[in-house]
């Protein structure tokens, strides 16, 4: 019975997030797979650690919303199936690898992404609050907040701090049981956020609006149809999400493979 519960936390938690409108109902079935192949692999650690991804996104989602742009992101602050898998598909691959391998490997893997995802979400929402605007990446130059590709002070130690949080996760349930191994993952999260800003700002697609001139990742604004000025049509978002998280795992596993 009790290894039961695990699991109905998953769906209590998938369901919170519905009612409260942080998913939607693609969002939700896509939260269930992920909670379930987590908590299979890692049980109620898995579960704890997705928790704190979870609630620490949402909060931070709805902090001093009003402060920060909302017609830049091609989505809103509600997340869709897509979105789930982009920042959580990665773990549950790992969590169900180490559930059948038991390698320590794929536990740290595990952290390493999720670490990324936690990353880019805390800057993403935290560095918007920086009174600067953030600078692009690829032109120095200073842009709109929210905009793919750019950077702030405020923004990069957020992701830091984020990336930071859930490699501690692990030390405390004796899953990465060093100081040694907290570094690696830390680091490798944030090298992971690191790649997704390099990938949106070089490679993420983007257009601009006919009407209000503003460069945007929507296909439509202000009614109409807006005009590709940048970037590839595939590369959205998610795209850009599952390479943070899969790119900090694969750094963090090589990393241990030689050091550990």
């Amino acid at each position: 019975m009790l290894a039961v519960l695990p699991y109905v936390g998953v769906l209590l938690l998938a369901i919170y997030a519905k009612l409260a409108k942080k998913l939607t109902a693609s969002g939700t079935i896509a939260a269930i797979f992920v909670g379930f192949a987590i908590t299979w692999g890692f049980g109620w650690i898995g579960l704890l650690t997705l928790g704190l991804f979870f609630f620490s996104s949402s909060f931070l989602s709805s902090f001093k919303q009003h402060l920060k742009e909302d017609d830049i992101n091609e989505k809103g602050s509600t997340r869709d199936g897509m979105q789930v898998l982009a920042n959580g598909g990665v773990a549950a691959v790992m969590s169900v690898l180490y559930g059948v391998f038991l390698s320590p490997l794929y536990a740290i893997g595990f952290f390493a992404s999720l670490a990324a995802a936690n990353a880019d979400t805390w800057a993403s929402e935290i560095g918007p609050l920086s009174k600067k605007r953030p600078v692009h990446i690829a032109t120095c130059k200073r842009v709109d907040k929210g905009t793919s590709g750019a950077i702030s002070t405020l923004g990069t130690f957020a992701a830091l701090v984020g990336s930071f949080v859930i490699a501690c996760i692990g030390l405390l349930f004796g899953v990465t049981n060093s100081l040694l191994m907290i570094i690696i993952i830390a680091i490798s999260g944030f090298v992971g956020n690191v790649m997704d800003t390099l990938i949106g700002a070089y490679s993420q697609v983007l257009y601009r609006c006919n009407h209000c001139r503003m460069n945007t990742e929507r296909k439509l604004h202000c009614g109409s149809r807006t005009e590709q000025i940048r970037g590839l049509k595939w590369v959205n978002n998610d795209i850009v999400n599952v390479c943070c998280t899969i790119s900090a795992a694969i750094i963090a596993m090589i990393i241990a493979w030689f050091i550990v």
